[in-house]
């Protein structure tokens, strides 16, 4: 995780600094005209630096007046799913107030951490951290899970802050989290890489990261080939249910794989064919695939090789074969 602080003046630096020693993977900026003799990287111009750590940096920390943050951040805030989490504190380090994604991003979290640092008081403000209520979102990311509705995420929240209950549902082994029940209720979070299940009248799924796409594909097939054959092979499984995806070693600088795996921001693992072949189990053979790989099969033995249980068989389409294996959670 990386953290970018910006600071305006000397005795905001100052606590810049002592923020970024604390706090793993983190720059420091300052005015132009404070680097030289505090030592520390100068920033040209104030809307350049968040543009630019917009996109790289997981948090962003303003020393200075909340406003300067608020107006500075204002043109790139779209999605809290994904945009980076924002802090604002005082040049004294009295109040850490957190501004943007301080659930899914994290922004409360870190609150509480850099107000420990500096001396400081944490200030935030979301509604079931006020009311010492379960967070969904954040429950979800430490579980390692994926929203599937974000609408049904908001009716959660709202149902728990209007003081009903939440029901609870998983197949997955996952314990039922304090503040939810395991009764049936009118709404429910249901914890399944399966699809199609419902089990409650209003459910939010959640979607553990549980599946491994095995692919095989003719040279140079462009990514948009392998997202329209992914999706087809999926059919009802979510494709951020994917964790990461699999191939044989000839594929490992294979543009169109290289661009869907940075796409979906997803782990790219290749074998030899020599240990694709030792993979036991029935998989679907082909001749012609042999005769170019050295193996018999490359997606289904791909997706077994790198972890979990064969649950699609190869789907092909277009010069692209897919198949998808599922590991048991947790």
């Amino acid at each position: 995780m990386t953290t970018a602080i910006i600071a305006f003046t000397a005795k905001g630096a100052l606590l810049g600094r002592k923020l970024a020693d604390g706090l793993e993977g983190t720059t420091l900026h300052v005015p132009p005209r404070l680097a030289d003799d505090l030592g520390e990287a100068p920033y040209s111009r104030l809307e350049k630096w968040v543009g630019t750590h917009w996109e790289e940096a997981d948090y962003l920390i303003f020393v200075g007046a909340t406003g300067i943050a608020v107006r500075a951040i204002a043109p790139h805030v779209k999605d809290k799913f994904l945009d980076p989490a924002v802090l604002s504190l005082d040049e004294q380090g009295r109040f850490v107030i957190s501004l943007l994604s301080g659930h899914v991003g994290g922004g409360n979290e870190l609150a509480v951490q850099v107000a420990s640092i500096v001396g400081g008081q944490a200030v935030i403000s979301t509604a079931t951290d006020v009311n010492g209520l379960f967070a969904v979102d954040v429950w979800a990311k430490k579980q390692g899970l994926v929203i599937g509705d974000r609408t049904m995420a908001k009716v959660v929240s709202a149902t728990l802050l209007e003081g009903n209950p939440v029901g609870f549902a998983t197949d997955c082994g996952v314990d039922c989290p304090v503040g939810l029940t395991e009764k049936q209720e009118p709404i429910g979070i249901w914890v399944s890489a399966k699809p199609g299940a419902s089990p409650f009248p209003q459910t939010l799924p959640l979607l553990p990261k549980s599946l491994t796409l095995g692919i095989g594909c003719r040279r140079d097939t462009s990514k948009e080939a392998i997202v329209q054959a992914v999706k087809e092979a999926l059919g009802d499984w979510d494709l951020r249910g994917v964790f990461q995806v699999a191939s044989i070693d000839l594929k490992a600088k294979e543009p169109g794989l290289l661009a869907f795996c940075e796409e979906l921001d997803v782990k790219f693992m290749t074998f030899t064919a020599e240990q694709l072949q030792a993979v036991p189990g029935d998989f679907t053979p082909s001749a012609f695939v042999a005769s170019v790989t050295g193996v018999d099969n490359v997606c289904e033995r791909a997706a077994v090789l790198a972890g979990g249980t064969l649950v699609r068989s190869k789907w092909a389409k277009n010069g692209v074969t897919v198949a998808v294996a599922e590991r048991m959670i947790p």
